[in-house]
């Protein structure tokens, strides 16, 4: 198991969230899933947590109750090669939830998501200020992020 494991609190959708993430992500499993037994708080037998697994990283999902919220201050950040990942993953996972700028989105349990190219990082630490100020100020006027343009706005086109 890694070091330190990414911990997900649910009010009551860790079960159902669990399920559409590792059927987003290609190489994902669930690893173990427990149920709450008589000692509660839930009745005896509800959906209690899950270690799952996406992409190799491993994550731990809990219904914990209604104190268990999201913000944008903690996300999940997914490195995208292709314009297809970032489509297919901004569209899957945004499906119920909001979509937000920059990449952000968060899903409909609340879980805040970053979708994004590689490339968009060395694009906006280059050392020419003003490439990297063309692509911040591009990606600024986009929800999903596109490769295509970002790399213009870095080209000068």
């Amino acid at each position: 198991m890694q070091k330190i494991t990414t911990f997900i609190g649910y009010d009551n959708q860790a079960e159902e969230a669990v399920n559409l993430y590792t059927s987003i992500f290609k190489n994902s499993k669930i690893i173990s899933t427990s149920y709450y037994g008589e000692a509660g708080p839930a009745p005896a037998g509800t959906f209690m947590s899950a270690i799952f697994e996406l992409e190799g990283q491993t994550f731990y999902a809990l219904n914990g109750g209604p104190m268990f919220t999201f913000s944008y201050g903690i996300s999940l950040f997914v490195n995208c090669t292709t314009q297809d990942e970032i489509d297919n993953y901004w569209e899957k996972l945004s499906a119920g939830g909001e979509k937000g700028q920059c990449g952000w989105l968060k899903d409909k349990f609340g879980v805040s998501w970053q979708i994004a190219p590689r490339v968009v990082f060395d694009m906006i630490s280059d050392k020419d200020v003003e490439k990297s100020k063309r692509v911040m100020q591009a990606m600024f006027t986009m929800h999903k992020l596109e490769i295509q343009t970002l790399k213009d706005a870095y080209d000068g086109v």
